[in-house]
């Protein structure tokens, strides 16, 4: 299967596209068939299916998308969104965010690993998803993807909204950091030790900074730095 993405810019946002060739034998899943915007081959060649029970729930959705080849697929993200083909090649370490997946292709088997009671809460999700086989897999971000090293002693602190793997060997700590101001006003962050690397989406949501950049008021945009919880009570 030959993968293609580009980058497109309008209007101050980029918007970023897929084209999937799939040579005869070849099939893809695709978990997101609304972002399908074009396809070439025989209307046979696409099989919507129900997604199993672990799936619906994980994935917040019913259906997904069989194309077989020989075919050819063009998909459109949201804006601000970037998609990254992985390979995937006998038994990978990371552990995934399921609701980042765009697309596997018809080799790649998946295992749910359960989180612990605590991460469960914090991110409300369940499980966690381990890749394996041969073939690829279609990761979603906001911005690009990014790769962070890890290390065993000294600590990653990484916004909780961000991460979106890990290795399955790492140990991971739901906290804040800095000082008392600091924590005060930084969403959780992921304490993080271990080996190896783990990939985070680079652009999170902040819409303090968003309306920032729209010309919010000096005055309003200062007091919710300095007041305990100023961003929630200051609109």
């Amino acid at each position: 299967m030959e993968v293609i993405t580009e980058q497109q810019a309008s209007g101050g946002a980029a918007r970023s596209t897929l084209k999937l060739i799939l040579e005869p034998a070849e099939s893809v899943h695709l978990l997101h068939p609304k972002q399908l915007v074009a396809f070439q081959g025989a209307s046979s060649q696409r099989e919507d299916r129900f997604l199993d029970l672990k799936g619906i729930v994980r994935k917040k959705k019913l259906l997904k998308a069989k194309l077989s080849g020989p075919a050819s697929a063009f998909i459109s993200l949201p804006f601000g969104c970037s998609i990254e083909p992985m390979p995937i090649s006998g038994e990978n370490r990371l552990l995934f965010e399921f609701r980042h997946l765009l697309y596997f292709t018809d080799d790649i088997k998946m295992t749910s690993v359960v989180q612990s009671a605590k991460n469960m809460l914090v991110t409300r999700d369940f499980i966690r998803m381990r890749f394996s086989g041969e073939g690829s897999i279609g990761i979603v971000s906001r911005g690009p993807l990014q790769t962070w090293e890890l290390d065993p002693e000294r600590p990653s602190f990484i916004d909780s909204r961000c991460l979106i793997a890990f290795p399955d060997n790492a140990h991971l700590e739901l906290c804040v950091y800095g000082n008392h101001l600091a924590s005060q006003h930084m969403a959780y962050h992921w304490k993080i030790t271990g080996s190896g690397s783990v990939l985070l989406q680079s652009a999170p949501m902040d819409p303090d900074f968003e309306e920032q950049l729209g010309g919010d008021g000096f005055i309003k945009r200062t007091l919710r730095e300095l007041l305990p919880f100023g961003n929630i009570y200051i609109k």
